[in-house]
């Protein structure tokens, strides 16, 4: 359900992007969404389609890049991709501690036609 209250956002920022740039139409928006966000791009996607419908991103394709968590392993001073229900590092097999890489959100571009 918070998918709803981003969404709304993201739209209203597309709003303000398009405004400020006398468009006629918003025609895509790119956002990046880190598969540690909280946020599910299918459910973003699915509010967008409704709640798009009364504005100018009516129409835009939304394009959703998911941006996989990777965790750091202290042994070997390392970055690697976080294996599902896991923190293993696959080189030495200690845990690994999470870092910011997977909990982005934000629109990353948006196009517009004028």
């Amino acid at each position: 359900m918070h998918e709803y209250g981003v969404t709304c956002k993201v739209i209203k920022i597309a709003e303000e992007n398009a405004k400020q740039n006398n468009a006629l139409k918003v025609t895509d928006i790119f956002l990046v969404v880190g598969d540690m966000s909280g946020f599910i791009g299918e459910s973003i996607q699915m509010y967008f389609d409704v709640i798009s419908k009364d504005s100018i991103t009516n129409g835009a394709k939304l394009h959703i890049r998911v941006v996989r968590s990777e965790l750091f392993c202290d042994a070997c001073q390392m970055n690697f991709d976080r294996p599902k229900f896991s923190f293993e590092c696959p080189i030495c097999h200690k845990n690994g501690s999470p870092t910011q890489i997977g909990k982005e959100f934000y629109v990353e571009k948006i196009e517009i036609e004028v």
